[in-house]
């Protein structure tokens, strides 16, 4: 399976998934997001020994002729594309909708038509919910506490139906938060390194209280690989994460604690989400994900998570890339 196609390639997650395949020698066919700019997000910026390296195809996920033409000719399609930001998702759902329902559709039908190989469907932890035991198994209720967390088990249900009624070979991955470089500042890592880094001592957060299981970029994407190559994967759903779980306040003191900074936290409340939508506890079980895919993280636990922040934090930090953020506005 070597010709693969990856949907939102250029996002954070998927721009390290395509410098990734590039360097294991896959010939990777980016699918961007069309615009009016010619820009290909984070791909624009990816590293040396990676441009040119790859096709790229401007379309919209939301489009089914267009997902057909781009996945024509290729042996697997690793799907990414999707509106994340909860926040957003509170006053936009039907956006959420379209691009995370009917978007994974138009994969899943082409993939159906043109007899690829193997999908790969990107799930996330927050279709879980608030726990209710931990670690969280696969087997974990499905709980859809915002209208992103919704569409999400929308599309994961629809992407196991079409292996159950059509034998598609889909593998359903759910990553619980990754961190990294190039990450949105929507996400609560990026949010307090760059107000720390923008000289802000006094930063502005939402709940500290909830936990997280934290998983580096790196160990995302090398989840993927071993799900792309793995004989196993089939009409599973797999959890991706660190088996680790810490707090956001707990976070950010560890993040002030590696910039060698004082830190003083106030709550914003537009960044607080309504009351039942909070998901208060996430920790992953990786079990599955070890014995199927024989994927192990190797940033995982404290020492692992403070490697990861540390690498995040030499990336933040650079003005070039720190100049690519709005420092101290709240990104919905």
């Amino acid at each position: 399976m070597n010709r693969v196609l990856i949907t939102g390639s250029e996002g954070f997650i998927g721009s390290h998934l395509t410098e990734l395949l590039v360097r294991k020698g896959y010939d990777v066919k980016a699918f961007v997001l069309y615009n009016s700019f010619n820009s290909w997000g984070w791909l624009d910026h990816c590293v040396e020994d990676v441009k040119g390296q790859f096709e790229v195809f401007a379309g919209d996920i939301r489009d089914p002729h267009g997902v057909r033409q781009a996945m024509k000719g290729c042996d697997a399609v690793l799907h990414l594309a999707a509106l994340i930001a909860i926040p957003y998702s509170y006053h936009s759902p039907d956006t959420y909708v379209d691009t995370n329902i009917k978007g994974t559709l138009n994969v899943l039908q082409a993939a159906r038509d043109l007899e690829v190989q193997r999908v790969i469907h990107t799930s996330t932890s927050e279709v879980y919910g608030t726990a209710r035991f931990v670690p969280i198994t696969e087997e974990h209720p499905l709980q859809g506490q915002s209208p992103y967390s919704a569409t999400k088990i929308g599309a994961d249900q629809l992407a196991l139906s079409f292996h159950a009624s059509f034998q598609t070979p889909v593998c359903v991955i759910r990553p619980f938060n990754t961190y990294g470089p190039r990450q949105s500042t929507r996400a609560v890592i990026p949010t307090i390194i760059s107000q720390l880094a923008g000289g802000l001592h006094q930063i502005k957060l939402g709940a500290t209280h909830p936990t997280r299981d934290f998983n580096y970029v790196a160990d995302i994407v090398s989840g993927f690989l071993a799900a792309l190559r793995s004989e196993s994967g089939a009409g599973e759903v797999i959890n991706l994460g660190s088996n680790f779980e810490i707090s956001i306040g707990e976070t950010a003191e560890m993040i002030a604690e590696l910039m060698g900074v004082d830190l003083e936290i106030f709550t914003d409340d537009q960044r607080l989400r309504p009351e039942m939508s909070e998901v208060e506890r996430l920790w992953a079980d990786n079990t599955k994900a070890q014995n199927l895919l024989n994927w192990v993280p190797q940033y995982g636990g404290r020492e692992g998570f403070r490697r990861g922040l540390q690498e995040t934090i030499d990336w933040f930090v650079q003005p070039k890339n720190l100049s690519a953020f709005k420092v101290g506005q709240y990104t919905l």
